[in-house]
């Protein structure tokens, strides 16, 4: 089965599943952190079924935006059903390591939950990069730690057992081959945080 066929198979059970009391407590925790502003830009890659759509839009207000996008159609089909009423938030069907949107559009770029799934990760790093305006920042967020990460994806799928986060060193390295820089790791049970800056 691919990643693909995987997350269309899981967009059905997914929110009953995931979304849950203790998700929403961590987002209400963990999203502060990001310094989002009022008015903000923000694209929210790998959305799923739009976990984090609701935190972004209290923090960046009815005069910034959301552009959620997902590369299963089932996916994108449920976070469409849940906040397409929304006149901030823009839905769409794309791959994150394909990304086209126009460059230098975006104040912040979240990955909730999405990093251990790319398949090649310098280039979607590049391509978020591409996407976010000077200054701007890049967010690399789940509610485990990546050991966590590692256990759980072993236990949930044969899709997903190999899907892992790069460690520190790696994840340094790669962010700065792809052009980012005042990098913040955070990596504890229950929470692994990423924040860098494109220069």
């Amino acid at each position: 089965m691919s990643h693909k066929e995987y997350f269309n198979q899981a967009a059905e059970t997914w929110d009953q599943k995931y979304c849950t009391p203790e998700l929403e407590a961590f987002l209400e925790e963990i999203v502060p952190t990001f310094g989002l502003k009022l008015g903000q830009r923000v694209l929210d890659l790998g959305t799923g079924t739009g976990a984090l759509i609701p935190s972004l839009i209290r923090a960046v207000g009815s005069f910034g935006s959301v552009t959620a996008i997902d590369y299963a159609e089932k996916m994108i089909q449920r976070c469409r059903a849940k906040y397409s009423q929304l006149n901030n938030v823009t839905i769409q069907l794309q791959d994150v390591e394909e990304l086209d949107l126009p460059s230098e559009s975006f104040d912040v770029v979240t990955c909730f939950g999405l990093f251990p799934h790319l398949k090649n990760k310098g280039k979607a790093l590049r391509r978020m990069n591409s996407v976010l305006k000077r200054g701007g920042r890049l967010i690399i967020v789940h509610a485990l730690s990546s050991a966590e990460i590692t256990t759980h994806h072993r236990d949930v799928s044969s899709a997903v057992n190999h899907d892992v986060l790069p460690e520190e060193e790696e994840m340094r390295r790669m962010l700065k081959g792809a052009g980012f820089n005042e990098i913040y790791i955070r990596d504890e049970p229950g929470c692994y945080l990423c924040l860098s800056s494109k220069p």
